[in-house]
């Protein structure tokens, strides 16, 4: 996981964002790249593909842009992050101008990157978005890392799969492989109730040993609980500083629906999350 990329604006979650990227930036040496990210203007007020936005729109975004940089580079500064684009051996960053408004480019450009650092939406919050999230999953190709809104301490040490045997899951483990190889303790956590036909969380194990990565499977009744629920509270029970969950097995509209498991932990996860589909 050498280049991270960062959409980056302001709000709650961004000192956490920033961290959770540092902190998987030091485990690999990693260059993070940064840009602003905000809502798109365009749909407000360009009905017409020749109706210009207004000057103030502009001046807006560009002052927008002007302020995510600054805090950008503030905080790599203050990490003492050396700002470079070659490869390193150790952190270090840059930052792209000129990027499009809207959440878009987060899948497109993210296609270039091993991983994308996003924060976890709040209800009662208009940012972060579910939609940058979700532009992230299934536009991009690569695995979204998910900020908790308290800023971690660490992370990738003591790692708990949520193994539900389905495509997305597994597609998920094998993206979170550099990790799960420099983890001290990996948990495969399978959920009685929630689980598609396929392999058993014994049958990853096996899988996993045999690419360097010793783990414990484990089977839990929910007794009660939603998987998600469940995922969450096994993984605060273990210590976990990581959690890799495979995105939207259901599809999102059966989930907005009835609710799922990613609905639940992207609403309520209190550790960083590595999402994938």
């Amino acid at each position: 996981m050498k280049t991270i990329l960062v959409p980056t604006e302001q709000h709650d979650l961004t000192s956490s964002i920033l961290q959770t990227a540092l902190l998987l930036a030091r485990k690999f040496d990693s260059y993070i790249e940064g840009f602003a990210l905000f809502p798109a203007m365009v749909e407000l007020y360009a009905f017409d593909a020749g109706i210009p936005l207004p000057i103030e729109v502009r001046e807006h975004d560009a002052e927008m842009a002007k302020q995510a940089r600054a805090l950008f580079e503030r905080f790599m500064a203050d990490h003492e992050v050396a700002r470079s684009s070659r490869s390193h051996e150790a952190p270090s960053f840059g930052w792209i101008e000129g990027v499009p408004d809207g959440d878009a480019f987060v899948g497109s450009y993210g296609r270039v990157f091993d991983v994308i650092v996003l924060g976890r939406p709040e209800a009662d919050k208009a940012r972060p978005s579910m939609a940058t999230i979700e532009a992230g999953l299934f536009e991009a190709g690569r695995p979204i890392l998910i900020a908790p809104p308290s800023t971690p301490q660490r992370i990738g040490e003591n790692v708990l799969i949520a193994w539900n045997c389905s495509t997305e899951q597994a597609t998920t483990t094998a993206l979170a492989m550099p990790l799960l190889r420099k983890a001290t303790r990996v948990t495969i956590l399978t959920v009685q109730g929630g689980t598609a036909p396929g392999p058993t969380g014994e049958q990853l194990a096996r899988y996993l040993e045999r690419n360097g990565v010793q783990s414990q499977p484990v089977t839990l009744d929910p007794r009660g609980r939603s998987t998600g629920e469940a995922i969450l509270a096994h993984a605060a029970s273990l210590g976990c500083d990581l959690l890799i969950k495979g995105a939207y097995t259901q599809s999102r509209l059966r989930q907005i629906i009835f609710g799922g498991a990613t609905r639940h932990i992207l609403a309520n996860a209190t550790l960083p999350v590595l999402m994938a589909r």
